[in-house]
């Protein structure tokens, strides 16, 4: 099973969600860990290759969690957030984008710090 690598404030935001989002999304998360897909998720090449999103939708409203599974033997999990409109904001994908960035990085073994 693949470890989980939180980005950012990926891992508060998450835990920000509402309780049946959050559960859902960590559920989709394990899969990705064990190899498997998760239910309901679509490719984010726009972020970077390999990147993709979980959606969970709830009555709460609609939540995305960005991943990128294919660095080395580590899930990174790049940005999780509640979606407002039907496309995904450009400050939603402009981080996104950066910490696809530092992901790769840390899978290069390339330090920022």
């Amino acid at each position: 099973m693949k470890p989980v690598r939180f980005m950012g404030s990926a891992k508060d935001d998450l835990a920000a969600f509402p309780k049946s989002a959050r559960i859902r999304a960590g559920h989709e998360l394990f899969m990705v860990q064990v190899g498997r897909d998760p239910d309901d998720w679509k490719p984010m090449t726009s972020v970077g290759s390999g990147a993709c999103e979980i959606r969970v939708r709830e009555q709460a409203g609609a939540f995305r969690v960005i991943y990128v599974a294919r660095f080395e033997d580590t899930v990174y999990v790049l940005h999780a957030f509640q979606k407002k409109s039907r496309k995904t904001a450009p400050a939603d994908l402009k981080l996104a984008r950066q910490r696809y960035r530092e992901a790769r990085d840390l899978a290069k073994g390339v330090d920022h710090g």
